[in-house]
């Protein structure tokens, strides 16, 4: 009988040294894993949109400036993606910078002189506008970029009159997944039938409003780039 419970005990004692070594072996891997999840929270990621459809490749100086802003803002670890809207922005293809910044300043300081020199000589060769604009393509690739990033705060910049001129057969209406993005439209001109009917204009940026609010995301409208510094509330 004495033998059979000192046996008892040696087996309660072996399950309970395995239940404190599987314990702290579960413990580990649950630190490691909050680490992995947390470990971008306070990076940024951009992604900007850039129409260049029509009269906006005479706005594309503003956009220069806009791109020499952020970059300037951004610091080592945050990410950035430029990107043309034309007939068809729902491709990598519309993608022509993109880059997450190295922990070292002299690389990340590199890094953005290389990306302001590509960006200048490719929106420097623009001569003529897209024919068309699918911007809700491009704000899903976008939003596709910001979401692989990792970075916790994610913004996504529209610099265009938010007038979407698609190609036929293209389908754009339905609900698009905004969540965790910060939508930003930039410098959204007046287009002439807005001297018409002004109502259009308040239209347009009701109807992506409501589209980016739908989907999850945040929304705001910047039109004085003066002022941007201000006004851009980095998080």
């Amino acid at each position: 009988m004495k033998r059979t419970t000192k046996t008892t005990m040696n087996r309660y004692s072996g399950w309970l040294r395995r239940g404190v070594v599987l314990a702290a072996l579960l413990s580990v891997l649950g630190v490691i894993s909050a680490c992995s999840d947390t470990q971008r929270t306070d990076n940024r990621a951009v992604y900007l949109l850039l129409d260049t459809s029509g009269t906006y490749t005479e706005e594309l100086d503003k956009a220069q400036s806009l791109i020499a802003y952020l970059l300037g803002s951004l610091d080592s670890g945050d990410s950035m993606a430029v990107a043309l809207i034309d007939g068809g922005s729902f491709t990598e293809k519309n993608i022509v910078a993109k880059v997450t910044f190295d922990d070292r300043p002299s690389v990340a300081n590199g890094q953005k002189r290389a990306f302001k020199e590509t960006l200048d000589e490719v929106l420097g060769g623009i001569e003529r506008g897209a024919a068309n604009t699918d911007i809700t393509g491009g704000v899903i690739q976008g939003h596709d970029y910001l979401t692989e990033t990792g970075a916790g705060q994610r913004y996504l910049f529209v610099f265009s009159d938010l007038e979407e001129d698609l190609q036929e057969g293209q389908i754009r209406d339905f609900p698009i997944d905004m969540s965790g993005v910060e939508v930003v439209a930039l410098n959204v001109t007046k287009l002439r039938r807005d001297n018409i009917d002004p109502r259009d204009y308040a239209k347009r940026l009701e109807h992506w409003q409501g589209r980016v609010e739908s989907g999850g995301g945040q929304w705001r409208v910047i039109n004085d780039l003066e002022r941007l510094g201000e006004m851009i509330q980095w998080r």
